[in-house]
């Protein structure tokens, strides 16, 4: 609803587009399709827009518990749990957390494209963040282009990590020797990861806070190992193995995990969880923090590095 930006223009078509462009934030691409396609109307002082047209959800709907942690018309996100890729690789292995977006989707009548606008590795935890139309895939896709979008993460690292290093700043590139593998290389892309704080555990490791401000592959892992602080359970990049006691659940039923309730026995994944996600809303640009608790595996590393070293 503009209001008297409408009813008091003169060329009223092009006050539209100027109070979309200029005050609605619409992307310009998305615009342009808008006029073509007589997506935008107006009666009075009202508008009405096109945003929400019936999408296949381009990837087939596969239920299981999904853990939402915000979800509006506009944006959903949701908690990834360890030992689960975003979308699938081509390996056919097993359910994806694409996979389980479409299945909430559908649950609630579909018509939405599945749309992640960040990822994360496999087996790090946290906030995933989804766009439910072309609108907010477009105004995110250019926040995380201009670093708009934060993402805070919880490391548990090998070592006690010193006051004095705040900010890592060093390019990654492709590791020739290792397919999988990144590392520091000159000739890589620019990287840089800020140490927000730090909690010296008296078992052999530190709690870190990490913010980055690009988003490499293994950025936060290549970047921690390379200063010599390894994440707990990093194998790919030299981390310290640890295991999780066997406790009164049966891991035979268990969960992926990293999963609010399950808990992983035997090898633990590498120590790494997004704590929080921060964004501007893509209609109202009111400031969103969402925060995703830690999952029990690393709950129970802390404690357990709390008390001493592993055994």
């Amino acid at each position: 609803m503009p209001g008297r930006v409408l009813t008091g223009a003169a060329d009223r078509d092009a006050a539209i587009d100027r109070w979309l462009l200029d005050t609605a934030g619409m992307p310009a691409k998305l615009h342009l399709r808008l006029r073509r396609e007589g997506g935008i109307q107006w009666k009075g002082d009202r508008l009405r827009l096109a945003l929400f047209p019936w999408r296949e959800a381009g990837i087939e709907p596969l239920a299981s518990p999904l853990d939402v942690l915000f979800e509006d018309d506009f944006c959903l996100v949701v908690h990834k749990p360890a030992g689960m890729g975003i979308h699938p690789d081509g390996s056919g292995a097993g359910a994806t957390l694409d996979h389980l977006v479409a299945a909430h989707y559908a649950a609630s009548g579909g018509g939405v494209a599945v749309r992640h606008i960040h990822r994360l590795d496999k087996d790090t935890t946290g906030p995933v963040l989804y766009a439910k139309n072309e609108f907010a895939q477009l105004s995110l896709d250019e926040a995380m282009r201009q670093k708009d979008i934060s993402r805070l993460y919880a490391a548990i690292v090998k070592g006690t990590v010193p006051p004095a290093l705040k900010v890592i700043d060093a390019p990654i590139g492709r590791d020739r020797h290792h397919a999988a593998r990144r590392r520091v290389s000159p000739g890589g892309q620019a990287a840089l990861t800020r140490i927000t704080g730090r909690e010296t555990l008296p078992g052999g490791g530190t709690l870190l806070r990490v913010e980055l401000e690009t988003g490499r592959t293994h950025q936060i892992r290549v970047h921690l190992s390379h200063m010599g602080h390894p994440l707990y359970g990093d194998d790919l990049y030299g981390g310290p193995a640890w295991r999780l006691e066997r406790d009164s659940l049966d891991s035979a039923a268990g969960t992926f995990p990293g999963t609010r309730s399950g808990t992983s026995v035997g090898p633990g994944r590498q120590a790494l969880h997004g704590e929080s996600l921060v964004f501007r809303h893509p209609w109202s640009a009111e400031q969103l923090t969402v925060n995703d608790p830690w999952p029990e595996d690393m709950l129970r590393l802390r404690e357990q590095l709390a008390s001493g070293p592993l055994a």
